[in-house]
């Protein structure tokens, strides 16, 4: 079954950062560009970083007993893609705001999670599911 990509717009403080983060730590392949913004292929998903210095900034909800940035994006990937993009990330010696690990443990919607901030402060988070109809589990 084929489904629908999304498409997300956000800032960075320098496109020359962004395109070392997710082009080169990520290995999002970069698309059109042009002096102030870039588009990458985002795990199948069309994100463009548009240059906006100043427009980020922290706001976090406790979920799971973690601080979870309220403003941030992400990609469910297979688990191991998932364990793979977390051992890249950890090597590189990327800034977890929230380390790898399993949320819900145990419940409805148990996952692996992570969240990284990328250079201008954009919050990402990757997860995986070992059982893909615990996506919208209750």
């Amino acid at each position: 079954m084929t489904r629908p990509r999304f498409h997300l717009a956000f800032p960075v403080r320098d496109l020359a950062e962004a395109r070392a983060f997710y082009g080169g730590l990520l290995g999002c392949p970069e698309g059109r560009s042009a002096p102030d913004w870039v588009d990458f292929d985002f795990f199948g998903h069309q994100i463009v970083a548009h240059l906006a210095p100043g427009e980020t900034g922290p706001m976090t909800n406790l979920v799971d007993g973690e601080a979870v940035p309220v403003r941030h994006f992400g990609a469910i990937l297979e688990p191991l893609v998932w364990r793979a993009l977390a051992d890249r990330l950890t090597a590189a010696g990327a800034r977890f705001l929230i380390e790898p690990q399993t949320r819900f443990k145990g419940l409805a919607g148990e996952q692996a999670t992570m969240f990284v901030s990328d250079p201008s402060g954009n919050a990402l988070e990757f997860k995986a599911f070992t059982d893909d109809a615990q996506l919208f589990a209750k």
